[in-house]
């Protein structure tokens, strides 16, 4: 019953496509997965904007949606509705092919990256050999949609909105793929089912997940901080900073290209937590021994949500940083440590079982956090924040 219950979702696919042809059997169960996804993920969106909003309300002691259904739950459809009626302006002088075409790039290269993406036991649309590869060749894409999004604007704040986006996502997708390089020269693998399987051991009841050892815990930091500049979340949401920029690069697009957009970005947090999930927080499987009984699905979504939880969490606490010191906290802070956890990774590889490899991992990183830290915040490159006003 159990094992039924875990592999519910994968019964259900053979089920229903038992009753078509042996030779149209695979390619069915292909379509019937990318159907799944592609309806599981809007809805996961839907949820995740209401639950922002109310959470942001209360951060900032107020309510947030409370008029449409109870407790405001049935907003999200009020705005997709909204959305698809409003009116669709295109400037005179934008490349119209280009302007329609980056919405829907940036939509479809981040379901992309759902497909390799293990969300339960034997839960994976293409489990590759080289799955992380793939995540990471179809996570590049979303700069270009992001940069044919501002320049076919014409228009100056899209364009300045584009190039600050660009420059700060590559800046950390670096961060990004070497925080997982750790995990690579630990399991010896680019398949994420692989990576999950390394982690899914126990000891006295306690999970082996990769975040539970120096290396790990390391990189999932500085994954969680290029995740947050990835997505363009605060702190790092500079490429759509208001005050600055309008609305960054998609300024001049409305109605359901903006909505696009905004689908988007919620759908690439959702990726890149299932991607560190799979990668630090082991993926489905279950955080204790005896809690194995509870379908693999279960936890991988639980996990899921909880990091968007704290994504709600940080916009509603953290200030935006300036320019200048978000590129200067990439390049001269984050990218060094992730090169350096790298090299911590490789001594835990090859110094064999027992304490001293802790303790000499976690004195590399600490000093290293300390030495650097202290370092930079003498030349004032992370000083505190200071505050200029018109006279």
């Amino acid at each position: 019953m159990i094992e039924k219950a875990d592999q519910i979702f994968v019964l259900l696919q053979h089920w229903l496509v038992s009753f078509l042809p042996a030779g149209l059997q695979p390619v069915a169960g292909v379509l019937l997965s990318v159907v799944v996804i592609v309806c599981l993920f809007p809805a996961l969106f839907a949820l995740a904007v209401w639950m922002e909003r109310k959470g942001l309300g209360r951060i900032q002691n107020r309510l947030g949606p409370n008029r449409v259904g109870p407790f405001g739950l049935l907003q999200p459809i009020a705005d997709g509705i909204k959305s698809l009626t409003k009116e669709d302006i295109v400037p005179r002088s934008a490349d119209a092919a280009v302007h329609f075409l980056a919405p829907v790039v940036l939509v479809v290269t981040v379901f992309m990256g759902f497909a390799v993406l293990p969300m339960g036991r034997n839960m994976v649309l293409a489990d590759m050999d080289a799955g992380l590869l793939f995540y990471f060749a179809m996570g590049a894409s979303t700069e270009l949609a992001v940069f044919m999004a501002g320049w076919s604007s014409r228009n100056k704040y899209s364009l300045l909105g584009a190039m600050r986006a660009v420059a700060q996502m590559i800046s950390y997708e670096v961060v990004l793929l070497l925080s997982s390089v750790a995990v690579v020269m630990i399991t010896g693998s680019l398949s994420l089912t692989k990576i999950v399987e390394a982690q899914n051991h126990y000891s006295w009841g306690l999970p082996h997940w990769y975040i539970f050892t120096p290396w790990g815990c390391a990189g999932f930091v500085m994954y969680a901080i290029a995740a947050t500049a990835e997505t363009n979340r605060s702190p790092f949401d500079l490429p759509e900073g208001e005050s600055e920029l309008v609305a960054g690069y998609h300024t001049e697009y409305s109605g359901f290209k903006f909505a696009l957009f905004f689908l988007g970005e919620y759908l690439a947090m959702f990726s890149i937590s299932g991607l560190g999930t799979t990668l630090f927080l082991g993926g489905w499987s279950a955080p204790f021994s005896w809690l194995g009984w509870v379908p693999s699905w279960i936890w991988f979504f639980s996990k899921l949500m909880l990091s968007i939880f704290v994504f709600i969490w940080m916009r509603g606490t953290l200030p935006r940083l300036r320019q200048d010191q978000l590129m200067n906290f990439a390049w001269k802070f984050v990218l060094p440590m992730c090169l350096l956890n790298l090299l911590v990774a490789g001594l835990w590889r090859f110094m064999g079982d027992g304490w001293p490899r802790w303790v000499v991992c976690s004195a590399i990183l600490v000093l290293a956090y300390v030495g650097m830290g202290w370092g930079e915040m003498r030349r004032k490159h992370f000083g505190a924040r200071s505050y200029r006003y018109a006279e």
